[in-house]
């Protein structure tokens, strides 16, 4: 396995509410853990709320019982919930603060994932595969046939999120395991990618850059000279033998 992170501000925002993790060793039971949480809030919570749901994350992970991958990871985010949730209610200034979230680790062949909110998880090969579905009030009118696909990418309500971290208090999300294949790259981002870059670039950028490092710089420069309307995060996971 080899991986890259990189988190970046954007070209509007003064704040980066972004907070990626990204560890190849051992978190408490699981092989690896690889996270991307993307904040919202007035004044800085939205940073507040992403960095605590992450940190609250690991901080369980590490003390975990040994179990299933899918479940140590329902188990975590579920604790994310309640450290966002008994912040925002502590002080009116964090009132409203939550943050989307995917989360990953591998074992194998075996990818086990999470996600609330639209942050996202892609598999790239000879072909990009979203593998997550967005939690959003947009993807709900395309599933609903209320909106075509081809609508979804400019519509005025795209932002609007129907999921996330610390918004209840309890929350729901949504729980995947995928088989990989040596060679394919995982992608963990934020919507300040897939909003600014469409998946047929992000294909190309990955297919024409066999260092992961470059491939994800070259990735959130395309968000940038897109328009650089929000926060961008991208973790890069190159499938590996023996992983």
């Amino acid at each position: 396995m080899v991986s890259y992170c990189q988190t970046d501000v954007g070209r509007k925002r003064s704040l980066n509410e972004d907070f990626v993790y990204a560890s190849q060793q051992s978190v408490g039971p699981l092989k690896n853990l690889f996270i991307v949480a993307d904040g919202m809030g007035g004044h800085n919570a939205g940073e507040i709320a992403s960095r605590l749901a992450v940190e609250s994350m690991v901080d369980h992970i590490e003390s975990a019982a040994e179990g299933s991958p899918i479940r140590i990871l329902d188990s975590a985010v579920l604790a994310a919930n309640q450290a966002v949730a008994e912040k925002a209610g502590s002080d009116k200034s964090f009132a409203g603060m939550g943050t989307t979230l995917v989360a990953c680790t591998l074992e194998e062949d075996c990818l086990y994932l999470l996600n609330v909110g639209d942050s996202r998880l892609y598999i790239v090969g000879e072909q990009i595969q979203q593998i997550t579905r967005d939690h959003s009030l947009v993807e709900e009118m395309v599933r609903r046939g209320e909106l075509a696909r081809s609508q979804a990418q400019n519509h005025p309500e795209k932002n609007v999120i129907t999921r996330a971290i610390g918004a209840r208090s309890t929350v729901r999300a949504d729980l995947f395991d995928v088989t990989v294949q040596e060679g394919e790259i995982v992608l963990l981002c934020s919507d300040g990618l897939t909003n600014m870059v469409e998946d047929e670039q992000i294909l190309e950028i990955l297919q024409s850059e066999p260092e992961l490092e470059t491939a994800g710089r070259k990735l959130i420069e395309a968000a940038n000279l897109n328009g650089g309307a929000d926060n961008i995060s991208v973790i890069l996971i190159r499938v590996g033998s023996g992983d």
